[in-house]
């Protein structure tokens, strides 16, 4: 398997209890890559709520650092279930 090379992006990062949280399109990544999982958020569809465009569908995902094998995962509605899950189980994760 080859290796993968992952170059450091520079610039300045939303940070939520110490760890960085980074969206590009419809994926948000948080959690610390020395770490031993990350989580994942990918966005699978959107809704209209009072005029804004919202997440819809969320697909959450917990993967190994090491490895990049998916840990968890689930579906949830809305990015405030998604992240109450998603941040529910990764902590617990970590603290295994």
């Amino acid at each position: 398997m080859a290796k993968e090379n992952r170059n450091i992006v520079k610039g300045s990062y939303l940070y939520y209890k110490n760890k960085p949280l980074v969206r590009e399109k419809d994926t948000i990544c948080y959690g610390d890559l020395s770490e031993k999982c990350v989580l994942i958020f990918e966005i699978m569809s959107y809704v209209e709520e009072e005029g804004l465009r919202v997440p819809g569908t969320v697909y959450i995902q917990i993967m190994s650092t090491k490895d990049g094998q998916t840990l968890k995962c689930e579906q949830k509605n809305g990015m405030y279930e998604a992240f109450n899950y998603g941040m529910f189980w990764y902590e617990k994760l970590l603290n295994e």
